[in-house]
């Protein structure tokens, strides 16, 4: 677990959550469970999901999904986010928000990998899953209104 970007509470500051379900450079050789991680201290329950692959192979791909767990055991039986399907070297960004589900205390990723071809019978991806706490907006910034004209 990461934590990093400070924000001003009260009297203290918080730290914005920080997440590697998939660590960076990871080689992903069969389908997989992550570890799971405790985000009840998320202030505001919504991140940026960045997957990033480094490598792969011709003919395969390459589905990630994130999974909610009230105690870190019992897993929800759909995904509460499918990134789009990975057949090539890139990033792919997505925002999960889970604020209308408190009752999701525990988050992990699985993957799951399929060849196809006369090739190599095995996939392989080297990739990493980074999610980011997405900070609260500040009470304090200044917002430009726009006037509309009348008639």
């Amino acid at each position: 677990m990461l934590e990093s970007g400070a924000r001003r509470e009260g009297n203290y500051q918080r730290m914005a959550l920080g997440l590697q379900l998939i660590p960076a450079e990871t080689r992903l050789e069969a389908n997989g469970d992550g570890a799971s991680f405790d985000i009840s201290l998320s202030a505001t329950r919504t991140f940026l999901c960045r997957l990033t692959v480094i490598e792969q192979m011709e003919q395969e791909s390459l589905d990630v999904s994130l999974w909610g767990s009230v105690e870190g055991e019992t897993w929800t039986k759909k995904p509460l986010l499918k990134l789009p399907q990975q057949f090539y070297r890139g990033t792919t960004k997505l925002v999960l928000d889970l604020s209308l589900r408190p009752e999701v205390k525990y988050l992990r990723a699985r993957w799951e990998l399929n060849r196809w071809g006369r090739v190599a019978p095995t996939p392989m991806f080297v990739a990493g899953l980074e999610l980011a706490e997405i900070p609260p907006m500040s009470r304090e910034t200044p917002t430009k209104r726009t006037v509309l004209a009348a008639g």
